[in-house]
């Protein structure tokens, strides 16, 4: 199993296993935290909305969260139109 194998490691090899890996996030540490900001997520506000059903039956065919995809799609929409202000 994998775990087993990383648990057996040293953390100077793993280190340097990260290291070697361009796909791999940086290791966070001290200096990584004390420049993290912590952002809390926007309020949603609950509404009811009409749509044509064609529209909301393209977004729920695209799988699960098709309320997340609605709102980054007005939400891409409003800042484009706010940018031409």
């Amino acid at each position: 199993m994998r775990r087993a194998k990383v648990s057996r490691k040293t953390d100077d090899e793993i280190r340097a296993a990260i290291s070697t890996d361009p796909d791999v996030a940086p290791e966070l540490d001290d200096a990584w935290f004390a420049k993290a900001v912590v952002v809390a997520p926007r309020a949603k506000q609950l509404l009811s909305l009409r749509m044509d059903s064609d529209v909301l039956d393209w977004f729920k065919g695209n799988g699960k969260g098709y309320q997340t995809r609605i709102n980054a799609v007005l939400r891409r929409y409003m800042d484009v139109q706010t940018k031409k202000a």
